[in-house]
């Protein structure tokens, strides 16, 4: 019989249980859940459900969560956010590194400045990702087909990457979330998003092919699959055509569409060792979307 891995925080659970007659019992759940001295990069890190969730991974403990994105200089969103960090007193840091997903060697290279001067690398969110406008499936241009998938798919993998190499290097495991969609595996009623969608599903099957390759490793690769959530790149859609918030509303039985904030308790868990059995799955949170 193979044997099993032993949890770090062991013993957790009924074997703590067990045990208690010699052992002063406390509780450990949130220490599951703690990311302790645990390092990380998020793309997509400067606003919207990037920064939601490094922001959760700073509070659950994260010794420094860096943030991955295109522009030049930080959003005032992200400066405000890592003032909040540096507030919490909890050793926690949230830093800024400008670059384009798309550049793979560039990626490799931020994966490696953060393990040489970090010691370690065991968190990853791949959450960088575009969508273009409704467009003919068939009349889709080749470059507007191609730009889509260069950052939600390539720039994924180089993520995801650039992360794992250094989880390799240090030995230690890790945790690799890719952030895809409920529209990778259903498409939106309506909505003439074949690029995106498309790229959605390679992202999920993506995951499933690294989980399996990196499991001896003992790093983990999953997806995130949100539903309608209300960022600033769905509000684009939503205040130009307000009924389109009555209307994807509608679609899920909770009647509302999703706030990023509720995305940090399965981020958290996905990052954590509450969550060390997951790998090659996705994880659908879209109110209840795909039930009807």
């Amino acid at each position: 019989m193979q044997s099993q891995s032993i949890s770090r925080l062991a013993p957790i659970g009924v074997s703590a249980a067990l045990e208690a007659d010699s052992v002063q019992p406390r509780p450990k759940i949130f220490d599951e859940f703690a990311l302790t001295d645990r390092v990380g990069m998020v793309s997509g890190g400067n606003r919207g459900l990037g920064l939601e969730m490094a922001l959760a991974l700073c509070e659950a403990g994260a010794r420094v969560i860096y943030c991955i994105d295109l522009p030049e200089k930080a959003s005032e969103e992200w400066t405000k956010t890592k003032t909040f960090v540096d507030k919490l007193n909890n050793g926690s840091r949230l830093e800024y590194i400008s670059a384009d997903v798309t550049d793979q060697e560039k990626m490799w290279k931020i994966g490696e400045e953060i393990g040489e001067k970090e010691k370690r690398m065991d968190v990853c969110v791949a959450a960088a990702g575009i969508l273009k406008s409704h467009t003919n499936c068939l009349e889709y241009p080749a470059q507007q087909f191609q730009d889509v998938f260069n950052v939600n798919v390539n720039g994924v993998l180089f993520t995801a990457q650039a992360a794992g190499r250094q989880m390799a290097k240090f030995g230690n495991g890790g945790s690799i979330i890719l952030i895809a969609s409920m529209s990778g595996s259903i498409t939106n009623r309506d909505h003439a998003w074949v690029s995106y969608n498309s790229s959605k599903s390679a992202v999920l099957q993506m995951a499933r092919s690294m989980a399996c390759e990196l499991g001896p490793k003992n790093i983990r690769v999953n997806t995130l699959s949100p539903g309608h959530i209300y960022t600033k790149m769905t509000a684009a859609y939503i205040d130009a055509q307000p009924h389109l918030l009555e209307k994807w509303s509608n679609l899920n039985p909770m009647g509302r569409i999703g706030r990023p904030d509720e995305l940090r308790g399965v981020i958290t868990w996905l990052a954590s060792d509450a969550s060390t059995f997951c790998t090659g799955s996705d994880i659908v949170v879209n109110g209840g979307h795909h039930a009807w």
